[in-house]
């Protein structure tokens, strides 16, 4: 089918789009099935006791989440790439309900600030204790990264008991006592929720672009089909 160059640009906008949300899908979920069935982790799904920490419930969510974006591909680079109405009409679907759990989210989190603070420190917390009894080098870099950019040391603070590499210190005091991770990311995520808010704002916004984009793509080719049935009815 013939599209005008609007019809053009928000094909190759949403098979862009598509492509990008694919790589990320690819990896929310490779990394949710990696925690999920790795030696080092996969105990913590067979104790019942467990089952609603943190740490589980994270790898459950970039598991799904990963999961429902790459159906999304599906439905959008096949319309987009075959011009068919159906399938676009599912993805727009799914991107509204996505954009509107990605604003939604983001502000609850936003007022829900401290609580969400609090569970991301039990989340390190549940990683330190992983590395602690399994040695995984994987979590190792993870928390060795979060002690620099955090600049933080362990659970207790103190780099003399800390079987992790704490970060360099940067007066005389911290050789002894550091400030530890759990306090320091609970009081960085309180700090930062504003930035949060304005990360999964923005994230919603783009899905609209997409959105709109889709939107316009369809109705492209609603006309275009009405043109060529109004051709045939015409010539025959």
């Amino acid at each position: 089918m013939a599209l005008d160059g609007c019809g053009l640009f928000c094909k190759y906008v949403l098979i862009i789009f598509n492509i990008l949300f694919a790589v990320l899908g690819f990896a929310f979920l490779g990394l949710g099935l990696w925690l999920r069935f790795s030696n080092n982790t996969r105990g913590l799904f067979e104790i019942d006791a467990l089952s609603s920490t943190t740490f589980v419930i994270a790898v459950t969510v970039l598991i799904t989440l990963g999961s429902v974006m790459l159906i999304v591909v599906v439905f959008g680079d096949y319309g987009a790439c075959n011009e068919k109405r159906c399938a676009l009409q599912v993805f727009t679907a799914l991107l509204a309900l996505l954009a509107g759990a990605a604003i939604g989210i983001g502000v609850i989190t936003y007022s829900q600030r401290v609580e969400v603070g609090l569970r991301m420190a039990e989340f390190y917390s549940s990683l330190y204790a992983l590395y602690v009894t399994n040695g995984d080098p994987i979590i190792r870099v993870t928390l060795t990264f979060i002690h620099e950019m955090l600049h933080c040391c362990g659970v207790t603070g103190v780099p003399l008991v800390e079987s992790l590499t704490c970060p360099k210190p940067q007066s005389f005091g911290e050789h002894f006592v550091m400030p530890n991770c759990p306090q320091v990311i609970s009081s960085t995520f309180d700090s930062q929720a504003p930035l949060v808010l304005g990360i999964f704002v923005g994230t919603g916004s783009l899905l609209v672009i997409a959105l709109v984009c889709s939107i316009v793509l369809m109705k492209q080719l609603h006309t275009v089909q009405q043109d060529v049935e109004t051709y045939y009815q015409a010539v025959y």
